[in-house]
């Protein structure tokens, strides 16, 4: 986005007043499914939430879940590893601001949420590539007008979505947000629930594989990040150091050979087919191939790479901030801070100690 156009650009999403609903997570919502694992602050595990129905993040937590090693290490300084599976990134934000969450696998704006109020270190990319705006029939955003449109509340996509919306020129009043969850999308757009979605991948490409009449209609870029709650990090840094660890000897392992991530894969359609209780419609080589694509492909990963005057998540940062949406003390130096964190550097420059080349993971 041009930054000297921002202004203006904000002024359209102001119009547009669609987040009347709020971005952060209601507590009713959380009730639904997340109160029944237990979640308790500053337990003696080490609480990994992790999003099954988003892939690659489902396949590299599927991997982390699998590791021999990971487990082994936290187990023996008696803090065992436990992960628990969120619908979305939204959910576990407040959970890591009360210490029940020790780390999560997150999305860009979620990502934002947790760091603006200094709960969360940055620690590493898990994926770069792009939401989209998918529709029956209609080829433009424009046409859009007037239809229903499903989306995740607080998600990278529904960032995209607002600002297809602004560029269109529609106004709340001319759509028809509906809040569905990711896995719900595909199936309610064949239907005919909605005439359009917002999402990450698998929906776009499931959606695209029911028929030919679906087309993408918008993209927007899309990061999502492992992050570490910084009150765990600062109680225990190595346990901090070796669940990053575990982090990076999954991406490495998957990069390794093809079997590697077929396999992983596998494990990943277990995972959501767990969450969701229905059999995913992608194939394996389908998730393989959006594996590769937005993470084992991408040369700098899982580092961050900080491009000069353009901090990660500046600007919807702002846009977050023009909306009224931040968190009470939420601040830009405390997103920037948090992308500080050297946890990932000193875990990478001593790879015996940490057994980056050194693979065992359950079948």
């Amino acid at each position: 986005m041009n930054r000297t156009l921002y202004p203006l650009y904000l002024q359209k999403i102001l119009a547009i007043g669609v987040l009347a609903l709020g971005l952060l997570p209601s507590s009713a919502k959380a009730q639904a499914y997340f109160d029944r694992y237990g979640l308790v602050a500053d337990s003696s595990a080490v609480d990994l939430g992790i999003q099954p129905l988003g892939y690659p993040s489902g396949v590299i937590s599927a991997v982390m879940q699998h590791d021999r090693i990971l487990k082994a290490t936290l187990a023996q300084s008696g803090q065992p590893l436990k992960t628990h599976p969120f619908r979305r990134g939204a959910d576990m934000v407040a959970l890591l601001a009360d210490h029940r969450l020790e780390a999560g696998l997150l999305g860009d704006m979620p990502t934002i949420l947790a760091a603006a109020t200094a709960n969360v270190w940055v620690v590493g990319l898990v994926k770069q590539t792009s939401t989209a705006i998918v529709a029956k029939g209609d080829t433009q955003v424009r046409g859009l007008a007037g239809k229903r449109i499903g989306y995740v509340e607080a998600s990278s996509a529904h960032h995209t979505l607002l600002q297809a919306l602004a560029s269109a020129g529609l106004s709340e009043s001319r759509v028809k947000l509906v809040a569905l969850g990711v896995d719900e999308m595909p199936e309610a757009l064949a239907r005919g629930d909605i005439d359009a979605f917002a999402a990450w991948e698998p929906a776009p490409s499931i959606a695209l594989g029911q028929s030919d009449k679906v087309r993408i209609v918008s993209r927007g870029l899309s990061t999502d990040y492992f992050v570490i709650e910084q009150h765990f990090e600062k109680q225990s840094p190595e346990a901090a150091r070796h669940l990053v660890a575990g982090f990076v000897r999954a991406i490495e392992w998957m990069r390794r050979s093809q079997r590697n991530v077929e396999k992983a894969t596998v494990w990943a359609m277990a995972d959501a087919q767990a969450l969701s209780g229905k059999v995913g419609s992608l194939s394996v080589a389908q998730i393989v191939s959006i594996t590769q694509r937005e993470i084992l492909n991408i040369p700098s990963a899982p580092a961050i790479l900080k491009s000069p005057g353009a901090p990660p998540l500046k600007n919807e940062f702002l846009f977050l901030t023009g909306l009224g949406k931040m968190p009470t003390g939420g601040t830009w130096d405390n997103v920037e801070t948090a992308f500080t964190y050297d946890g990932l550097a000193r875990v990478m420059a001593d790879p015996r100690r940490f057994q980056l080349a050194t693979f065992d993971y359950e079948d």
